[in-house]
């Protein structure tokens, strides 16, 4: 008995610490003075937000967009590679298995800066364009191995049943092995957009002018003090993400059911 109140309390602990923030974060939003100090309940953030915060807006739909394309395109490049890694047999296989891992492991930092440097010695200019690439590239790696973690629960007799019925691969493989897959495949996407919209430090080292993602965009601000306009756009970004991910979770038991 005591065993489980300890955990609970260590849970319960934990939780208010993860979740702490984010209240303070959205009551502040309201607040009407500039100052951590609460000085009255007023929406005049969320006004200035919409109304007077142009900037945050060309960046936020910036930081769309790029995660939006980069997240389809890493999606369809990591489900392709996935299904290609699991179930064929070429040269260098388990190579290329290794080398996909490594996105997922080296620093950041380390990876921004190698983009960079490419980017400098091919002379490409940097912005939207380089953050995009940057994106999608660290991007394929969790899209490969989310989807890859779904096969291992495929059902290969499906596929050899298809082709005893007839179907090319093509067939096969957008009438059953796609299907079959989507949960993890949406799972890929999604975390591969939220990865692009939250990124800051690649986005940093391959950004040009006039390209500030959301993320670049706040910490510009941050830096001359907190705009209480930054806790409500944070409110809404709560707020999408919590839709996102219940959305997310009623369309994988649809698939899965």
């Amino acid at each position: 008995m005591n065993k489980r109140r300890t955990s609970l309390i260590l849970f319960l602990l934990t939780m208010l610490f993860f979740y702490l923030p984010l209240v303070c974060l959205v009551v502040y939003s309201f607040n009407e003075g500039r100052a951590m100090v609460w000085s009255g309940f007023s929406l005049k953030w969320y006004r200035e937000l919409f109304i007077y915060s142009d900037e945050i807006w060309v960046s936020f739909r910036y930081s769309v967009i790029i995660a939006a394309v980069s997240g389809l395109i890493s999606t369809t490049v990591g489900t392709l590679g996935a299904i290609a890694l699991q179930w064929h047999e070429f040269r260098w296989k388990k190579i290329l298995r290794i080398v996909s891992y490594v996105p997922l492991i080296i620093p950041e930092i380390i990876l921004g800066v190698s983009l960079l440097i490419l980017f400098a010695t091919v002379r490409f200019k940097l912005g939207l364009t380089t953050i995009f690439i940057a994106h999608t590239t660290f991007n394929i790696p969790y899209v490969l191995f989310l989807v890859m973690s779904r096969m291992d629960e495929f059902d290969y007799s499906i596929i050899e049943a298809a082709y005893d019925l007839g179907a090319s691969e093509l067939q096969t493989l957008f009438k059953v092995i796609i299907p079959a897959l989507l949960p993890g495949i949406v799972s890929g996407f999604l975390i591969a957009v939220t990865l692009s919209f939250d990124d800051f430090v690649t986005t940093f080292f391959v950004s040009g002018p006039g390209s500030s993602t959301l993320p670049l965009r706040i910490f510009s601000m941050v830096r001359l003090g907190v705009n209480p306009a930054i806790n409500a756009l944070s409110v809404l970004l709560i707020g999408i993400s919590i839709i996102l991910t219940l959305s997310t979770k009623k369309l994988q038991k649809h698939f899965i059911g």
